[in-house]
């Protein structure tokens, strides 16, 4: 009788294995989903499109987005340049190496040259060490909204880019698993790693 009882607790063990991790399964790609499902819909997010500075949010790109979807766009103060306005247009799109599209996702450099080229009519180089040396050397002091900010997060000088903002703030497409964003220049990894800026 015991080799029975064990024979036939065993399939029954192994099955409900089986449904508990396809049931986990379905939870994450559920949570998941609705991550996705509930970016479209700002409705009780508590975002004033006319009042809300989105680069002093706790979350700048959540609240450019909720602004630009509620038909706000940028207030008249926020950024006059066209290539800085072009690269935030970009905000939320996948990093991918290599990438010098939307539709492909950007890596740092891809973002600034496909932002070049909407707004200004400028065929920059594929490279961020190679975009270095256009346009004129800027101080740190004397940044201004569109000018080119450089990084060495390779162990070389200008392995990154991205399009200042003001404040200290800029947009770029960070790494691989992140999206383009706005950073805060004042934290200690970008002030470690600030190598220059060009104006074009």
């Amino acid at each position: 009788m015991s080799d029975t009882i064990a024979a036939t607790s065993a399939p029954c063990s192994t099955a409900r294995w089986v449904r508990l991790a396809l049931l986990a399964v379905a939870c994450s790609l559920a949570a998941i989903l609705s991550g996705c499902a509930g970016t479209g819909d700002n409705a009780g997010s508590g975002i004033n499109s006319s009042s809300v500075d989105w680069r002093n949010s706790a979350d700048p790109i959540g609240s450019f987005l909720a602004r630009s979807k509620n038909g706000a766009g940028l207030l008249a103060g926020d950024i006059n340049h066209p290539l800085a306005r072009q690269a935030l247009t970009q905000l939320g799109i996948r990093y991918r190496w290599g990438g010098k599209s939307p539709e492909t996702g950007f890596d740092c450099s891809g973002l600034v040259l496909h932002s070049a080229q909407q707004s200004l009519g400028l065929k920059l180089p594929p490279r961020s060490y190679d975009i270095a040396l256009f346009g004129s050397e800027v101080s740190r002091t004397d940044l201004q909204v569109g000018d080119l900010v450089f990084f060495n997060t390779l162990g070389r000088r200008f392995s990154h880019v991205g399009v200042y903002l003001g404040d200290d703030q800029f947009v770029h497409s960070p790494a691989a698993g992140g999206v383009v964003r706005i950073e805060d220049m004042k934290l200690a990894y970008w002030t470690k790693r600030y190598n220059g800026a060009r104006r074009l």
